[in-house]
């Protein structure tokens, strides 16, 4: 029997067997490493996506989330994606971004209910309240007035007292438009693709003006906006009352509370 392993003590202790044998294990450890880290970085991983685009102030749904997979070597040079859908789901789109469709979803882009602020009334000075006109496609001359813009107000009404005859000018010089808003209060050129319906044009005033223009509209009087040209929102001059016949057209049909500061 010992004749018969004689041949294999021989073959193993050959210097040359051991190398070539070393040699061996040496290729078989490195190529099983190697596809072990080739299947590592070409493992598909799940990533979610945009199934429609989704502009700011949207609240994301489980509907507007898909699901897809890709290659874990390219998430991982993917930086500050999410791929928790329940970190997705219920969250909004932050003020200064927009989730195009098909895109993934990124921490910077989202933003949860509570914390998304408005930065219109954050940004209202000292002694200044926002005023509301209700506009629609028609009286915003087919959405026509953009925020930033300066545009002027008239005012249409008829006088009663002289016959029912109309009263129709220029009450509110060059003031400036802070928003234009739908009826769910969304900034209504949010998304440039799917512009909304305007509903209401706010503006930022001293509250003078504000009692004024709000009088104006709880006795029944027309308060219509009038866009003007490119020029007249650069060269923006100061925002004033027109008209003083206006104004003490108004405050007659008004009783003004005696602590009230109306210049």
């Amino acid at each position: 029997m010992g004749n018969l392993f004689a041949p294999l003590k021989k073959f193993a202790s050959n210097k040359h067997t051991v190398t070539v044998i070393g040699v061996l294990l040496g290729v078989v450890v490195i190529f099983l490493g190697y596809q072990w880290r080739v299947n590592q970085a070409i493992s598909p991983v799940n990533i979610y996506f945009a199934k429609r685009t989704i502009p700011q102030g949207d609240t994301i749904t489980a509907d507007d989330i898909g699901v897809t997979q890709i290659s874990s070597t390219i998430l991982k040079n993917m930086k500050n994606v999410v791929q928790n859908q329940d970190q997705i789901e219920g969250m909004m789109v932050s003020f200064d971004s927009k989730i195009p469709l098909n895109s993934y979803f990124f921490q910077e882009s989202l933003i949860a209910p509570e914390e998304m602020p408005d930065s219109l009334f954050s940004n209202i000075p000292d002694g200044y309240t926002i005023y509301a006109l209700d506009i629609n496609n028609m009286t915003s001359y087919g959405n026509s007035i953009f925020p930033n813009d300066s545009i002027d107000l008239y005012l249409h009404t008829t006088d009663s007292d002289n016959e029912g005859k109309v009263i129709f000018g220029k009450f509110i010089k060059s003031i400036q438009v802070l928003a234009v808003k739908d009826s769910s209060g969304r900034n209504v050129f949010r998304d440039r693709d799917n512009v909304g319906t305007p509903s209401v044009l706010l503006f930022s005033v001293p509250e003078d003006l504000f009692l004024l223009l709000t009088k104006a509209k709880y006795v029944g009087m027309d308060i219509v906006a009038v866009p003007r040209n490119a020029s007249y929102s650069l060269n923006r001059e100061e925002t004033v009352v027109e008209s003083e016949y206006l104004k003490n057209f108004i405050l007659a049909k008004t009783v003004q509370i005696p602590d009230e500061n109306i210049e």
